[in-house]
């Protein structure tokens, strides 16, 4: 598998002097990142999580620091540069990294469901990996009457006004209806905090576009400005998200969800308390 390089922020022994070298962050986002936090937890249902591409890294950093951290995982990726087609190399590639993330067409099958978590604006990202996995599990012909059952897709878009005209972005494509009711979901946030983790935020690692899908060079740690006060933010988030003070949040949401009626929500909740 190739993929950037990121420093473990759970375990961050490896740290070193970094952070001395960034300022403080400022989490002006956090009481609306953990209700968003808890939203996916719920509405993704019992299943492993991965988080695509950079957009919704503030999430994933911030369920780390919780009992949730085995079920989530992050997918680097970006479909920019590729509306053009895919070669044969890069199919191969984007296989490979996948295998060896859990998602093979023989993953897919077994074990828990699989949910993609994203920032979505247009909804091309979730579709271009829809069709890869789609065209893959074909070739290697696992069953698809599975598979569609396991698969999920949760947004989180740009708070609006729920009227009948609002935009959605799922009913702009047609790969949705092969999945069942639930196989796509959406969650939102206000537009000020959208904008700063899908166009603003210091990542903390750099866009992994198909040029760099093979490139090795990727896999060297960055020690940039930005990289920098990406990885403090990171940091802080994680840490937030051990706080009692950000669990017991947690907790008030996620016991509003409607999957609190399942029991693997209320084990949770105990493990979180």
């Amino acid at each position: 598998m190739n993929r950037p390089y990121r420093w473990d922020l759970v375990r961050p022994d490896q740290l070193g002097t970094l952070l001395e070298r960034a300022e403080k962050p400022s989490l002006w986002f956090l009481d609306e990142l953990i209700a968003c936090a808890a939203k996916v937890i719920a509405r993704a249902g019992d299943a492993d999580l991965y988080f695509v591409g950079r957009s919704a890294d503030s999430v994933h950093d911030l369920l780390s620091g919780t009992p949730w951290r085995d079920r989530i995982h992050q997918l680097p990726l970006s479909f920019a540069g590729a509306r053009d087609g895919l070669t044969a190399a890069d199919v191969a590639q984007l296989r490979a990294n996948l295998t060896a993330a859990g998602l093979s067409p023989y993953d897919l099958a077994r074990g828990r469901p699989k949910v993609f978590v994203d920032l979505v604006y247009t909804g091309q990202t979730f579709t271009e990996l829809y069709r890869l996995l789609r065209d893959w599990i074909d070739d290697e012909r696992e069953a698809w009457s599975i598979i569609r059952g396991r698969l999920r897709f949760l947004g989180i878009t740009i708070r609006e006004d729920t009227t009948p005209s609002a935009f959605r972005w799922q009913q702009h494509f047609d790969w949705p209806a092969e999945l069942p009711a639930n196989g796509v979901r959406n969650i939102s946030l206000d537009w000020p905090v959208w904008h700063y983790f899908g166009d603003v935020q210091a990542k903390l690692t750099a866009s992994f576009p198909r040029p760099r899908w093979s490139d090795e060079n990727g896999r060297a740690p960055e020690h940039s400005e930005k990289r920098l006060r990406g990885l403090a933010e990171a940091v802080a988030i994680v840490e937030a998200g051990r706080s009692k003070a950000a669990r017991d949040l947690l907790v008030r949401h996620l016991r509003s969800e409607p999957a609190m009626a399942e029991s693997w929500l209320r084990t949770l909740i105990t493990r979180l308390r």
